[in-house]
């Protein structure tokens, strides 16, 4: 079997495919150095947890430890490929210095002690702050991480138990706009695509979504189509120089925070053509009459104009997107983290609207997340929504959920909408939260305006608990800190974006004293003595089979249906889609066939919002609109961004991902392969404003916002003129397993973002912000850090700045599986 250094060539080996034809199986294997695959005790079934694809994999065990991992070739999901995360990530399960013991503040200082002392300490303050404020007092802010069965224990002892509103995830940060525009347009959350479009689709459109570094197998199925016979046409909408741009038939990038009259734009050419399907827009669809208004607004030239796109450009993207015969298009950051999100994701729905494309093999739309678990967060009710998909303002929907929970309605919070993390912060910051459950995130490098962010957490009035697997910047700030189990030390299940269900199990015990998170919410119930309307325990699993079997009858009836799945359906299996019921036997493929949806009045998840004001709609308001449950089309104005360049900040300032790291790097930066591929942070600059600016590759740059400044090398990059990028990722030097640069370099890009967020999806902004940069040390004839193999790809000649390599300790296995046999 040939053995590739999966660093250096990210996507491994191509195997061409045509429309319609079967994704051909290549099945790729990395163990630790000195272990063979026949020396392995077991393999275990689980699948990826950094990144959201959920491609299929099999965990290596030899004498109780994770040595590797190889892909499942009867995935459907992935076909046995992994991903650089996949290949390398998990390494940091065995790192030395994960958490093994409960750590309390003892005289300003973080001490180990017992369970039973942590776990007193966390239930007392919860108890105290119950009899003097409340509910309103507790907060919970969680991942996109857990699994399926933990995030609904967490949602039926906060909501159901304890009855806070205040329940919220760093999904907020990443996903939170992909269901607000699900909402919007279908009435209720839930991807109407499937991964296997990308086998029928003719033209496929990436708006704001650097599909090559965030879901590198989803782009792998990419690539292989483009290498196949009758390849689909690609349109790539970012700033920046991705890989995927570097693939698109059409590259837009435009000016950051445009992204609405982009797609008012496009859609102003599918009217105007008659590129649309009138018949479906008849039958299936309201507000058509608004957008025509509307877009009449945008013609090419103006839209060209603003966005600083070529006209000729535009022209022909809409022309692709208007005469294709089967349109797949996915959305992420780039439309997310900005001031009109959910207004411009909604109008790529709008686009599969008017011209039918929905429910079909390749006519689909992903909406799509950051995170491996992020779906289910929306799905049981752990990031601000009700389990089951439920309307919060729905009094029938919340009764519902009291009957399953057996307690009163009243006890489920409803009064408004459940509050979303940065308002959640807003009270910390207020001290109305006066307690604060942070599990599996670090938002003292993730959330913008950091050093306000740890000015919050930094509260004497606050009790702070941080549930993870390593001492990180948050758990740092926290009062008591639980040391939890990771992914392949548990058993549960979780669902990625295209509504693949996969079984993860426990393959190895967690180090020391660490304990699942299940496990961890269980006791913590148990010790609250939260009890039902009948005095019987709230809670009433023990395992993580037994929360799967409740939240099975929690979904009945509702859009993710899980009832015909089991933990013995999907041991063995590839993955299976909801909904999954008597009507769906075998799992749905794709939502919306037939233009039949979830958005009549009484049975949708959201009523909508105002996509200016973020106002929410009224039922009344919203039966008047849409009495017959069809798709709703909402047309919107473009609106400046907030924070425009100017004299002082003349640069536009985005941030985003590398293919190598995971959000804060807690995983990722105690992988050796990929921590030496993306060391340390960069600012990335085009080659006419480094030039006019006289700076060099690799230049030690301060870059400085309203609210802070952060110093990294320069890398001369393909992005377009006028905007600077700093990757996310990084956070303070002296992380554990991350690197020491040289002095004076570093800091998280979020000490520069700023608090704001988009008006009906509460995601924060993190892709506008006006910046200014100046060269703190001339560069030593060294280039950036930067990768060379992903959008950081440098400009300059060829040979100037090293390749990203990953050596032969990066090298997998790959195995192509023909109709013979491998190859």
């Amino acid at each position: 079997m040939p053995r590739v250094d999966r660093i250096a060539e990210p996507w491994g080996t191509r195997t061409p495919y045509g429309p319609g034809e079967p994704w051909p199986v290549r099945v790729d294997e990395f163990l630790e150095d000195g272990v063979r695959a026949e020396d392995v005790d077991r393999w275990v079934q689980s699948a990826s947890i950094l990144h959201s694809n959920g491609d299929g994999l099999d965990i290596a065990v030899k004498d109780g430890r994770i040595v590797g991992v190889r892909g499942r070739a009867g995935d459907r999901v992935n076909h046995g490929r992994l991903g650089p995360k996949d290949l390398y990530g998990w390494q940091a399960g065995n790192a030395s210095d994960r958490l093994v013991r409960p750590l309390v503040r003892d005289g300003g200082r973080l001490v180990e002690t017992d369970w039973d002392t942590a776990m007193d300490r966390i239930v007392r303050r919860t108890r105290e702050l119950l009899d003097e404020q409340g509910p309103s007092a507790l907060g919970f802010y969680t991942t996109g991480q857990l699994f399926l069965e933990e995030y609904y224990t967490l949602a039926l002892l906060a909501h159901g138990g304890l009855g806070t509103n205040h329940v919220d995830g760093n999904t907020r940060l990443c996903t939170a706009t992909a269901a607000a525009a699900l909402k919007e347009s279908f009435g209720s959350d839930g991807q109407p695509g499937s991964y296997t479009d990308v086998d029928h689709a003719d033209v496929i459109a990436l708006y704001g979504h650097n599909m090559a570094e965030t879901q590198t197998v989803l782009w792998t199925r990419i690539l292989d189509r483009l290498a196949g016979p009758n390849p689909p046409a690609v349109i790539c909408v970012d700033p920046r120089r991705t890989p995927v741009a570097e693939a698109a038939t059409v590259h837009l990038a435009n000016r950051p925070g445009t992204n609405v009259a982009l797609m008012n734009g496009i859609l102003h050419e599918l009217l105007a053509h008659g590129w649309i399907d009138e018949r479906y827009i008849e039958d299936h669809v309201v507000g058509f009459d608004e957008l025509r208004e509307r877009v009449e607004q945008y013609p090419p030239e103006r839209v060209a104009r603003i966005c600083d796109v070529p006209e000729e450009r535009l022209r022909e993207a809409a022309r692709l997107i208007g005469t294709a015969r089967r349109l797949f298009s996915t959305v992420l950051q780039g439309f997310y983290q900005a001031h009109q999100a959910t207004a411009a994701s909604v109008q790529v729905n709008n686009v599969h609207l008017v011209r039918g494309m929905l429910g079909e093999p390749g006519c689909g739309v992903l909406q799509m997340n950051g995170q491996p678990t992020a779906q289910n967060t929306r799905e049981w009710g752990a990031d601000g929504d009700l389990p089951g998909f439920r309307n919060w303002s729905n009094d029938a929907h919340v009764a519902e959920l009291a009957r399953i929970w057996n307690v009163d309605p009243l006890d489920i919070p409803h009064y408004a909408p459940p509050t979303h993390a940065m308002q959640m912060l807003r009270y910390v910051e207020e001290g109305s939260i006066r307690f604060l459950h942070v599990t599996g995130t670090n938002p003292a490098v993730s959330l913008p305006e950091l050093a306000r962010v740890r000015s919050i957490l930094s509260q004497d009035r606050l009790f702070l608990v941080v549930q993870d697997i390593f001492l990180t910047e948050t758990a740092l700030l926290a009062d008591v800190v639980l040391p939890a189990a990771t992914w392949g030390e548990k058993t549960g299940t979780f669902t990625n974006v295209d509504r693949t269900v996969h079984l993860s199990e426990r393959a190895v015990d967690p180090p020391g004293e660490a304990r699942p998170d299940l496990d961890i919410f269980l006791d913590y119930a148990r010790r609250l003595g939260l009890t039902d309307k009948d005095g019987a325990p709230l809670v009433k699993w023990h395992d993580a089979e037994g929360a799967f079997e409740a939240w099975k009858e929690c979904s009945r009836g509702r859009p993710c249906d899980y009832t015909g799945l089991s933990y013995a359906r999907l041991r063995g299996s590839g993955g299976i889609q909801w909904p999954c019921d008597d009507e769906h036997p075998g799992g749905g493929e794709r939502l919306y066939a037939g233009g039949l949806f979830w958005s009549a009045p009484d049975q949708c998840e959201s009523y909508g919002r105002d996509l200016v004001t973020g106002a929410p709609v009224s039922p009344t308001e919203y039966r008047a609109l849409n009495p017959s449950g069809k798709a709703i089309i909402k047309a919107a104005a473009y609106v400046e961004p907030h924070e425009p360049p100017g004299e002082a900040y003349p640069f536009w300032l985005t941030t985003g991902r590398t293919l190598y790291h995971f959000h804060t790097r807690t995983k990722t930066a105690r992988a050796p392969q990929l921590q030496r591929a993306a060391p340390e942070s960069w600012v990335e600059m085009s080659e006419a404003d480094a030039r006019r600016c006289g700076f060099a590759e690799g230049d030690l740059l301060a870059v400085e916002t309203a609210r802070g400044e952060v110093r990294a090398r320069l890398r001369v990059s393909g992005i377009r003129d006028g905007v600077l990028f700093l990757p996310f990722h990084y956070g303070y030097w002296d992380q554990p397993g991350g690197c020491e640069p040289e002095k004076g370099q570093g800091g998280a890009a979020n000490e520069l973002t700023l608090t704001d967020w988009d008006p009906a999806s509460k995601q924060p902004i993190f892709k506008t912000a006006a910046a200014r940069v100046s060269r703190a040390e001339r560069g030593r004839g060294e280039p950036s850090k930067a990768p060379t193999t992903t959008a950081s790809r440098p400009v300059t000649a060829p040979g100037d700045v090293p390749a990203t390599r990953g050596g032969t300790d990066a090298e997998a296995e790959e195995s192509v599986i023909t109709a013979g046999g491998t190859s």
